[in-house]
């Protein structure tokens, strides 16, 4: 592999691609060897305090970064990333939640038009027993309501089916990917697994945001193992999950887009890595802060043969 050593330092400096593309750094080792360090790792981080409201204006020395415990240099900082976002939106059109459907499309047209921005892309599935596009990757505003407004429902409930193949439709997008699930959590075609669906999302860099839709709160019916299911993805992906309430789904999506606005971007280039590693794991805190104060979301951490990562430097004669 050749790299020219006239590359526009315009290019050099483009902060979208230090990650929206492997961002690689060349080092002349003796004159015959070039090693290649591994790409940068893009880490989206929202931070609450103790009554839930979004903190802001924290600083890049407000942070603190590790990877599998061994501490890290933050070189990319940013706040309410402008970076690209790729979204789908995966509803539920199940039997267990049909009722919602007309106010969840309606909720999700709303949506749309405050979050979505002219770099941004987005899609819908809808998923009962089977898994479909609905909409396929726009920023066409039409589009997207023409989607909406075909939601039809079926008998079973194919979610993790639904969060695996949204995952694996935004891996192959670039900036930040973003899968909103709307569901009660119940799965019963039983074809992927929740593991499975978790694999997915952090092997594609995906943040879950889960909108729970519960039929009845007290239903001697309600799938308590769904919701659980729904709150673990959205933890362990760096995302969040939101209860339908009496404030309604516009107040709901309104809370996501407001969320969604108010990310922290760190991005590192790994060194000290733990050799045979399969699953590298990211910590982010704020030192300063007293314990307990703030909450911090962010994704677990990477697989280190996801796409695009390579784990250690390579040797190119």
């Amino acid at each position: 592999m050749k790299f020219s050593h006239r590359m526009s330092a315009s290019l050099v400096w483009l902060p979208l691609l230090l990650f929206a593309a492997p961002a690689l750094r060349a080092q002349q080792d003796s004159g015959t060897t070039l090693k290649l360090d591994v790409r940068l790792v893009d880490v989206f981080v929202s931070v609450t305090d103790n009554n839930g409201a979004l903190v802001g204006g924290l600083t890049k020395d407000d942070f603190a970064l590790f990877e599998d415990g061994r501490p890290q240099t933050i070189a990319l900082f940013d706040r309410q990333s402008k970076v690209p976002l790729a979204l789908t939106l995966a509803v539920d059109t199940s039997g267990s939640v049909k009722k919602d459907l007309g106010a969840e499309a309606a909720a999700a047209k709303h949506f749309v038009r405050a979050v979505l921005r002219p770099q941004d892309q987005m899609s819908v599935l809808q998923f009962a027993t089977e898994v479909s596009v609905l909409t396929p990757f726009t920023n066409k505003v039409s589009q997207i309501d023409h989607g909406l407004n075909h939601l039809h429902t079926g008998w079973a409930t194919a979610f993790y089916d639904a969060v695996c193949a949204g995952s694996e439709a935004l891996g192959h997008k670039q900036g930040r990917k973003v899968l909103v699930v709307v569901s009660d959590g119940d799965d019963t075609v039983e074809n992927s697994t929740y593991a499975q669906a978790l694999q997915a999302a952090l092997r594609n860099d995906v943040m879950v945001y889960a909108i729970i839709d519960v039929p009845i709160a007290a239903s001697a019916g309600r799938d308590t193992g769904g919701e659980h299911a729904l709150i673990t993805l959205s933890e362990q992906t760096g995302g969040k999950y939101y209860y339908v309430s009496e404030g309604g789904l516009d107040k709901i999506f309104a809370k996501l887009s407001e969320d969604l606005r108010s990310e922290y971007l760190l991005g590192y280039y790994p060194k000290n890595q733990v050799r045979g590693v399969d699953f590298h794991r990211i910590t982010v805190t704020i030192p300063r802060a007293a314990p307990g104060a703030f909450h911090i979301s962010h994704r677990v951490g990477y697989y280190a043969d996801s796409p695009g990562v390579s784990s250690f430097p390579q040797e190119h004669p």
